[in-house]
C-alpha cells in the first residue's frame, strides 16, 4: 500500500545557475496550476493513511499558505505523520511560516546552499546569508522543531575553508538535519551552457565530502545516507521511504512516483501538465531483476547498508554467493554490519563505479 506522497510546486523567482529541476518563473500560472494539481490528487489518491508528505519544488514558499492548506487537506494522515515543505529564505515570511505550521506542517527544508554571500551570488541564489539566518530564526519562533538546510559543495571557486565554514555554521545554528550535495553540472543548466571551468576538481570535491562528514560527526550528527546527516531521531522519514525502496505517490508537474512495481513520471512543463494533469509521460513496469538492482542501489545509499536476509527472502537469491566477486573486488570499501553490508565513506565516493558492478 502506498503511504508516502511527493507534491511538486514548479514555481521559482529565477532559475539558479546549476538547476535542471522542473521549475519556472511563471508565477501568473499559480492559481491555474493549483486547480489542476488538486484535480489530479482527487483523481488518483486512493485514500490510504499517509505517513509522510513532502511538498517540494521549485519554491513552495511562493505559494500562499491558504493554498498549501488545500493540498494538505486532500490527504488522510497517520498520527505523527511527517509533513515537510521546502522554502527559500528570500520568499519566507513569519506569516507564511505560522500559516503552514498551523496546517500541521512539522518539518521545514530551507535551500540555503552556502553561508557565503559571494558564493550565493555566483550560483544565482536570490537570498543573502542574513536572510537565511532570519528565516531559520523565524521558523524557531513560530514553533518548528525539525529543520533541514541544504548545502552544496564543489561550487565555482569554492575552497576547503569555505565548505568547513558553512558546515560548521549549520551545525552551530543547531538545525536537526543537514543535506549536503556535491555540485553536478548537468545539461540544461546555465552553468552547463557557459562551459564552467572554475570548479574544484574531483579530488578536491572528494576531500570536501570527507571534511563535511568529519565536521558533522564532531557535532553529533548521524551520517545515515550518502548526503544526509541528522541529529538522533530526526532522519528524514520521507526520504528513507525512497531509500528503503517503498512506494510513493508523485503529484504535479515533473513529479515521479512508484506504486506496486510501476514507476511513472509526469509531464515536465507546466503547460503540458495542465493540458491533462492525469497524463503520465512515462510508465515503466519493473522486472524482478530491475527491482533487485534498485533495492541494492538504494540500500547502499544508507550507512546502514543492505539487509542481506531481507533481500534474499524478497528475491529468492543468496546475496553473498551471487555477488561474491563484487564484494571481494571492493572489499576495502565495504564494512560488515549486523544485517549485511554497507559502504564506507570512501566507498560512497566510488559508489557509482561499485554499484555498476552489481548490475552486471
Amino acid at each position: 500500500m502506498t503511504s508516502s506522497v511527493y507534491v511538486h510546486i514548479p514555481f521559482c523567482l529565477r532559475k539558479c545557475y546549476y538547476c535542471t529541476f522542473s521549475s519556472y518563473p511563471a508565477l501568473e500560472l499559480r492559481e491555474k496550476y493549483l486547480k489542476g494539481l488538486l484535480a489530479e490528487i482527487e483523481g488518483r489518491y486512493l485514500g490510504e493513511k499517509i505517513k509522510t508528505l513532502y511538498i517540494g519544488g521549485g519554491t513552495p514558499s511562493l505559494i500562499d499558505f491558504v493554498q498549501i492548506g488545500k493540498i494538505v487537506s486532500k490527504f488522510d494522515f497517520e498520527n505523527n505523520a511527517e509533513i515537510t515543505i521546502e522554502a527559500n529564505p528570500e520568499s519566507t515570511s513569519r506569516d507564511w511560516l505560522k500559516g503552514v505550521f498551523d496546517l500541521g506542517v512539522n518539518r521545514l527544508s530551507f535551500g540555503v546552499q552556502s553561508f557565503d554571500d559571494h558564493l550565493l551570488k555566483l550560483i544565482g541564489r536570490k537570498h543573502t546569508v542574513k536572510q537565511a539566518f532570519d528565516a531559520i530564526s523565524m521558523a524557531r519562533e513560530v514553533g518548528f522543531k525539525n529543520i533541514n538546510i541544504d548545502l552544496i559543495y564543489g561550487l565555482p571557486s569554492q575552497i576547503m575553508s569555505d565548505v568547513s565554514a558553512s558546515v560548521i555554521t549549520a551545525c552551530e545554528i543547531g538545525v536537526e538535519h543537514i543535506s549536503s550535495y556535491g555540485l553536478k553540472i548537468e545539461e540544461g543548466s546555465k552553468f552547463f551552457a557557459e562551459c564552467l571551468k572554475t570548479l574544484p576538481d574531483e579530488d578536491m570535491q572528494a576531500d570536501m565530502y570527507l571534511k563535511l562528514c568529519e565536521i558533522t560527526a564532531k557535532y553529533g550528527y548521524k551520517h545515515y545516507e550518502i548526503s544526509n546527516f541528522a541529529k538522533k531521531g530526526f532522519e528524514s522519514r520521507h526520504n528513507l521511504n525512497y531509500w528503503n525502496d517503498e512506494n510513493y505517490y508523485g503529484f504535479g508537474c515533473g513529479a515521479s512516483g512508484y506504486e506496486g512495481s510501476t514507476r511513472y513520471t509526469h509531464e515536465n512543463t507546466i503547460e503540458k501538465y495542465l493540458d491533462n494533469p492525469m497524463n503520465l509521460t512515462e510508465r515503466e513496469i519493473l522486472t524482478k531483476d530491475v527491482m533487485l538492482e534498485e533495492s541494492i542501489f538504494l540500500g547502499f545509499r544508507k550507512t546502514d547498508g543492505v539487509n542481506v536476509s531481507a533481500i534474499n527472502e524478497k528475491f529468492g537469491i543468496d546475496f553473498e554467493k551471487k555477488y561474491s566477486e563484487v564484494l571481494k573486488k571492493y572489499e576495502k570499501y565495504f564494512k560488515k554490519t549486523e544485517n549485511g553490508y554497507a559502504l564506507t565513506n570512501e566507498g560512497f565516493l566510488l559508489s557509482n563505479c561499485i554499484l555498476s558492478d552489481f548490475a552486471e
